[in-house]
């Protein structure tokens, strides 16, 4: 591995360590202000894997991996519904 890809792969270890200490950030407010999410990243995970490797991982694996525990748990515990704001910020941005 080189050191540009041991940053990168330190890079993104600490993007999930500071999601992970932000869990009340929701992935609607990522969408809105970043245009991406935490889903976003756990579909490019398994875009990456493929992609780099050849390797086939489950998008659920790789939500547990970006979420840290299995989305189901991660959902019931820290997901709030969105707000009416927050869906017609997302609404408009979808449209452009």
């Amino acid at each position: 591995m080189s050191d540009t890809e041991k940053i990168d792969a330190a890079v993104f270890r600490r993007l999930l360590e500071h999601l992970d200490e932000h869990k009340d950030v929701q992935n609607i407010d990522l969408m809105n202000l970043a245009g991406f999410c935490r889903n976003c990243l756990s579909k490019w995970y398994v875009a990456a894997a493929a992609e780099e490797t050849g390797q086939s991982v489950d998008y659920e694996a790789a939500r547990e991996r970006v979420y840290g525990m299995p989305y189901g748990e991660w959902k019931k515990k820290y997901q709030t519904p969105a707000t009416p704001e927050q869906m017609a910020t997302f609404d408009k941005k979808s449209g452009d």
